[in-house]
C-alpha cells in the first residue's frame, strides 16, 4: 500500500498520480504499486512539486512496517531506536524588545489582590454590612 499526500502542488501532477493512484480525498492518494513505479513515481512528485509539498508513505520489512519519504515540508521523518518518528519543527519565539520588562498591571492585579477594604473593584464604597434591607 502507497500513500502520497500532496499540498499546494500543480493540477498536472495531480493529473500524472491518478493514472497511477485513487484520489480518495482532495490531495490524498492511494494505491498498491511496485517498489520500481513508486520510485519512480516519487521521482516526478519531486520534480513537479513546485512550490508545494509532498509525503510518501509506503509498507517496508521491519518493526513499524512502513517508512516514510518528505518533499519540501517541516516535519522530518527521523529514526528513533529504530522506529521512524516525525519530527514536528519547534517555533521559538524571541521576545519583543519594545514590550516593558516586569510585571504588567494585570498580573499584579491577579497576584496581589485589587480590592482594598475601602473600595470595590468598580471604585464605589461598599454597602454598610449594618443597613437593612428596605425589603424586609
Amino acid at each position: 500500500m502507497t500513500v502520497i499526500i500532496l499540498t499546494a502542488c500543480p493540477a498536472g501532477l495531480r493529473g500524472h498520480l491518478t493514472q497511477w493512484l485513487l484520489e480518495i480525498a482532495a490531495g490524498v492518494y492511494v494505491g498498491h504499486i511496485n517498489a520500481r513505479v513508486r520510485q519512480r513515481l516519487w521521482a516526478r512528485v519531486v520534480d513537479m512539486a513546485g512550490p508545494g509539498r509532498a509525503l510518501l508513505v509506503f509498507q517496508q520489512p521491519g518493526e513499524q512496517q512502513l517508512s516514510f519519504r518528505v518533499h519540501d515540508h517541516q516535519w522530518k521523518p527521523v529514526d528513533f531506536d529504530g522506529l521512524t518518528l516525525i519530527r514536528r519543527p519547534t517555533e521559538r519565539t524571541t521576545p519583543n524588545p519594545a514590550l516593558p520588562r516586569g510585571w504588567s498591571k494585570a498580573a499584579k492585579r491577579r497576584r496581589f489582590g485589587r480590592r482594598t477594604p475601602t473600595t470595590t473593584a468598580w471604585g464605589n464604597a461598599p454597602p454598610d454590612q449594618t443597613e437593612q434591607n428596605p425589603n424586609s
